[in-house]
């Protein structure tokens, strides 16, 4: 019992069960907000948003093209809304966060080969270059 407990207690298994409960959460919410938000929007502007209805049959066999529609249509509203609200917010913030990228490398005078800012002879053709103070 006491491995069991270890490993129920480790860090990553906590932090995978609390993302998979947000996650879950969050499909709700998503979930709602297409269909109590964006499908009567739709309804709104193109006066149609049910496809259900829209089937044909071959050989006996009904294809209902119309559920697959909804299913898509639903599918990219959903990567709509959590691409623009959430990761490309996300990757602003991040972005944000790290500042300004410090360059460690230049390139080479001679041939163009990416060389520590310090160095002062290239490691690929063997130049003298002068060195750049960081």
């Amino acid at each position: 019992m006491k491995g069991f407990k270890e490993f129920l207690l480790r860090g990553n298994v906590v932090d995978m069960a609390v993302g998979i409960v947000i996650g879950a959460a969050f499909g709700t919410v998503i979930a709602s907000f297409v269909k109590d938000l964006m499908t009567p929007f739709i309804a709104a502007v193109v006066r149609a948003p049910d496809f259900s209805k829209i089937a044909f049959t071959l050989n006996g066999s009904k294809f209902m093209i119309g559920n697959f529609l909804n299913g898509l249509i639903s599918f990219v509203l959903i990567a709509a809304v959590v691409y623009f609200g959430i990761v490309l917010p996300v990757n602003k913030l991040v972005e944000r966060a790290k500042g300004p990228v410090v360059p460690t490398t230049r390139p080479c005078s001679e041939c163009l080969s990416e060389i520590p800012l310090a160095a002062r002879r290239c490691a690929h053709c063997t130049s003298p270059v002068a060195p750049v103070a960081s």
